[in-house]
């Protein structure tokens, strides 16, 4: 068995999110009327054991627990049970190396044998043009899992694997490519938190504590559990409701190792959504940057994944017997966090939908939001014919300083720039989303209205 990070799955289920404005909400906001059906539809359709959701947004919270702690006993999960988080953890270990990066510590573009024990690192020549910057963006040509993952406990399947496996295995192994092109890499996360964590001499879980941890006041995320905490651990539960077992990951605890609860979780969206001058806030800034590029107009921070619109962050984890889902979108202050204690690929779907519930919850303000300002160079190469069908396509140009669109048939509309790649008609309540190639000229668009999102090629 393998943690699932940002692979397809994740990138169908956020083609659905149509994310709009949000402003603050005067007093206490109330999701669970919306969130009641889509996650009671899980439960019903025995697809999870139990849940728990975690909304945040405009400085205020809501936690909502669902189902069962464990099966057939009737109590229902909250804010302090606690569960494994999966490549979740992903966004944790880019933090802490953004942390690292803002402190002068390490750099981004440090090759990652700086880092290596000194016997490996006169061993391991071949992979020498890979940094910390591709290890934190899945970019390092390394493969998803090490071949020689071979555990003698397929049900806790890193539990065996050592650190001298780790440097073995990047002696002997040849890049199937250069670094620079993406390649969802556990053992890339992993080996960066083994590296990083050797730079600092301490262990991985110290850095988490350090950096993260005792900053935003959550006490109850690690990587090893106490005897008190393991009492509120929920039990894992694999995809068909069946027992299953913890995981250990002593070596791959960057990748997908970390175990923290529903309210230590939004702790952590709160520090990401943060806008002050606090150093760790500098930091979460730096990884939720585009450092990379991706198919299909996606990108990535440190650890994250960047929706085409450029607002959304997001991560969905997920061991033996757990699933989690991570997002945050700080443009709009809005974060969610879905932590189950069922090993079900439906909380990624879950978690995408109440995103854009939570995002959209005031979207009659999206109107009001301020402007961007757009180069006219940026706004002007925007324009051609973009089309959703051989019958209908969206013309685009740009006339005194506005981009307009028009529709086949239809009159020609203004809209608004709410970032660089994101504009507002507000004459038919839509977004357009432009999308570029690697070569930065635009691809296509997405134009999001009436909750529906539609692609637009451009003509070439």
């Amino acid at each position: 068995m393998s943690l699932f990070g940002p692979t397809s799955r994740i990138i169908t289920s956020l083609l659905s999110i149509h994310l709009l404005a949000s402003s603050p909400i005067a007093g206490a906001f109330d999701l669970k009327p919306e969130i009641d059906p889509l996650a009671k539809q899980l439960l019903d359709d025995d697809l999870a054991v139990g849940f728990v959701v975690g909304i945040y947004k405009d400085g205020e919270t809501q936690v909502i627990g669902y189902g069962e702690t464990r099966k057939g006993k009737g109590i229902v999960p909250d804010g302090d049970t606690i569960y494994e988080i999966g490549s979740a953890s992903m966004a944790f270990t880019g933090a802490i190396l953004a942390d690292l990066v803002e402190q002068g510590r390490v750099n981004l573009a440090d090759p990652m044998q700086k880092y290596l024990p000194q016997a490996a690192r006169k061993q391991i020549k071949n992979l020498s043009n890979i940094t910390f910057g591709h290890l934190a963006t899945h970019v390092s040509g390394l493969p998803k899992l090490p071949d020689d993952l071979q555990p003698a406990d397929p049900k806790n399947p890193y539990a065996g694997y050592s650190y001298r496996q780790m440097h073995t295995f990047l002696k002997e192994h040849e890049l199937r490519r250069a670094p620079g092109e993406y390649e969802f890499s556990m053992y890339g996360m992993g080996l960066l938190g083994v590296l990083m964590a050797g730079r600092e001499k301490t262990p991985y879980e110290e850095l988490l504590v350090e950096h993260i941890a005792i900053p935003c006041g959550m006490n109850d995320t690690c990587v090893k559990l106490s005897g008190k905490q393991r009492r509120r651990l929920a039990p894992p539960y694999d995809a068909s409701l069946r027992a299953a077992k913890n995981w250990d990951m002593p070596t791959f605890a960057g990748a997908g190792g970390i175990r923290s609860t529903t309210n230590d979780m939004l702790k952590f969206i709160a520090a990401n959504l943060a806008d002050d001058d606090k150093p760790l806030t500098k930091a979460l800034q730096l990884s939720h940057k585009k450092h990379q590029t991706m198919p299909d107009g996606l990108s990535m921070g440190l650890g994250w994944l960047i929706w085409p619109d450029g607002m959304t962050r997001c991560l969905d984890g997920m061991t033996g017997g757990y699933a989690a889902w991570l997002a945050v979108v700080p443009s709009r202050d809005v974060g969610v966090v879905i932590l189950s204690n069922t090993a079900a690929l439906q909380v990624t779907e879950l978690g995408a939908k109440i995103t854009q519930i939570a995002v959209e919850a005031n979207a009659e303000s999206a109107a009001a939001a301020p402007l961007a300002k757009v180069t006219p160079e940026v706004l002007k190469s925007y324009e051609g014919v973009y089309e959703i069908t051989p019958q209908f396509a969206l013309t685009i140009t740009f006339e005194k300083d506005d981009l307009m669109v028009q529709g086949t048939g239809q009159p020609k509309l203004q809209t608004s720039p709410e970032s660089e790649t994101r504009f507002y008609c507000k004459a038919v309540d839509a977004r357009l989303f432009f999308v570029a190639d690697k070569s930065g000229k635009p691809k296509y668009l997405v134009l999001n209205q009436n909750g529906t999102n539609q692609t637009a090629t451009r003509r070439d």
